[in-house]
């Protein structure tokens, strides 16, 4: 079955570019509405943005949505990363800006808010895509594939010159409340030198330790230090998750990145979609439906630090 909120979430942070107060409410919608995204702040043209593949216009620094009206919202990943993980189908998220609030870096804030408003199932059933052959992208030394498998998985390596994060790899099925027990707490992380240029070419002016990891080497200038050893993967299946999602139903398949990200991600779809014998859409049994993320989340899944 499709699924929504029992009721409106509102959540107020800044955004990670501009710095500016930012505030969310995620709406419950019914059944077939999908997710969109709605700038209340823009009334002089369309102002609906449908959270889709196909409507990402920049994945430099994040995964940015636009609509024919050149209406944009930015910094998306997190939040549909929470919303694949809870298993919410259906909703309407409103924002007074062009940014997404980038709270602590993570899901975990968006993951809390969801679980406390409830989850309603609805009266509709559930359709997914279906991984039907391989699929793969590469571009810039950066590698990302969709097979066929039973279930969502992913699987993540990294490697960076930084000791202090190196290399990492995990691979994790989204089933049984995983997403929000393993990643959702999981920060987005960047360079010291990297802060400097963004900050220096006027981004990431609302970005901080309490809202990043931050690397130096083989140090982490963050007094807290990660919040698990490979937190640094684990934010990458996040936002594979996240970016995933734009593909408008869960897709039921074997995700593998190697270095990649929200671009890599996102020309994956647009390969995916250009193939139609590579997937079909499905409607969800019962069996199935219990491999999705969303399905059997308890509140002990959830660890916020």
């Amino acid at each position: 079955m499709q699924r929504t909120l029992k009721q409106p979430i509102e959540i107020v942070g800044k955004g990670l570019h501009s710095g500016k107060r930012a505030v969310l409410r995620v709406l419950p919608a019914s059944a077939e509405y999908g997710i969109w995204m709605r700038r209340v702040d823009v009334t002089d043209r369309d102002n609906l943005i449908p959270a889709l593949y196909d409507h990402v216009n920049d994945t430099q620094l994040c995964t940015r949505l636009a609509n024919d009206a050149g209406t944009e919202v930015s910094t998306v990943e997190h939040l549909m990363a929470a919303l694949a993980g809870t298993g919410i189908h259906n909703a309407l998220i409103e924002i007074d800006g062009p940014e997404i609030p980038i709270m602590d870096g993570s899901s975990a804030p968006f993951v809390a808010a969801i679980l406390k408003a409830g989850l309603q199932e609805q009266d509709a059933p559930l359709r997914a895509i279906r991984i039907l052959k391989d699929v793969t992208i590469a571009v810039d030394g950066f590698t990302a594939t969709l097979s066929p498998a039973d279930s969502i998985e992913i699987e993540f390596e990294i490697d960076f010159d930084e000791a202090a994060i190196g290399q990492q790899s995990k691979s994790l099925k989204m089933s049984n409340g995983a997403f929000v027990r393993e990643l959702s707490n999981c920060r987005t992380f960047c360079r010291r030198r990297d802060v400097d240029m963004m900050q220096s070419a006027g981004l990431a002016l609302g970005g901080g330790l309490e809202n990043a990891i931050v690397v130096d080497g083989a140090d982490v200038l963050n007094p807290e230090g990660f919040r698990r050893a490979d937190e640094c993967v684990r934010h990458k299946m996040l936002d594979a998750l996240g970016d995933l999602a734009l593909a408008g139903s869960p897709i039921i398949g074997r995700y593998v990145g190697e270095k990649a990200g929200h671009r890599a991600t996102n020309l994956l779809l647009r390969e995916l979609f250009a193939n139609p014998d590579a997937w079909e859409m499905i409607d969800v049994t019962s069996e199935q439906w219990n491999d999705l993320p969303g399905a059997h989340i308890k509140p002990s899944d959830f660890v916020h630090a």
